[in-house]
C-alpha cells in the first residue's frame, strides 16, 4: 500500500446518505458520521478502486441505467476535525461537531469538497479510508433570506406583521 495517495479535491460534488449527525439506523452505528460522495464517471471509479480507495457501486434502478459509484466518507471530529461550512449569499458560516447536522436535512445546491485519505493495512489487506477534511455546501435560501439577511431579534422583539 503507498502512504503517497493524495487527497480527493471534488467540485460540485454530488452527495448521499447523509448522515453527519450520526444517528443510528439500520446501516450506521450511533455517533457514525458520513455520507457517500458520488462518483458518475466510471474510468474514474475504476482508477480510485484501483488505488486503493473504496468504492462502491450503487443499486441501479432499471438494467438500462449506467452503472454509478459512491465513496463513504467518513466525518470524524476527535484527531484531524473537518473544516465545514455552510455558505448563503450572505454569510459562510462554520460549523462543529454540534451543528454540522444541519446538513442532513438542508436544501443544499453546490457541494465542493477535500477528501483526506488514510492508508490501512490489516492482516495482509489494505485499502484507503476516506475522512473530509473540507467542505463548502451552499443551501438553497428562500424567498425572504434577503429580507431578514443580518437581521436578530432578541427572543421577546421577533416582528409581528
Amino acid at each position: 500500500m503507498r502512504n503517497n495517495v493524495n487527497n480527493l479535491v471534488i467540485e460540485n460534488a454530488k452527495i448521499i446518505f447523509r448522515n453527519f449527525e450520526g444517528r443510528e439506523t439500520e446501516f450506521n452505528r450511533k455517533g457514525n458520521r458520513n455520507f457517500g460522495v458520488v462518483i458518475d464517471n466510471v474510468d474514474e471509479a475504476e482508477k480510485l478502486k484501483n488505488i486503493g480507495w473504496l468504492v462502491k457501486p450503487l443499486k441501479r434502478r432499471d438494467e438500462d441505467e449506467e452503472q454509478r459509484y459512491y465513496i463513504p466518507v467518513a466525518v470524524k471530529y476527535d484527531n484531524f476535525p473537518p473544516k465545514v461550512y455552510m455558505v448563503t449569499r450572505k454569510k459562510k458560516t462554520l460549523l462543529d461537531k454540534d451543528s454540522i447536522k444541519n446538513l442532513d436535512d438542508a436544501d443544499i445546491t453546490n457541494i465542493d469538497l477535500v477528501i483526506r485519505p488514510y492508508c490501512w493495512e490489516v492482516g495482509g489487506k489494505s485499502g484507503i479510508k476516506a475522512y473530509l477534511k473540507t467542505m463548502y455546501a451552499v443551501i438553497e435560501e428562500d424567498d425572504f433570506a434577503d429580507k431578514y439577511a443580518g437581521e436578530e431579534f432578541p427572543d421577546d422583539e421577533i416582528p409581528l406583521f
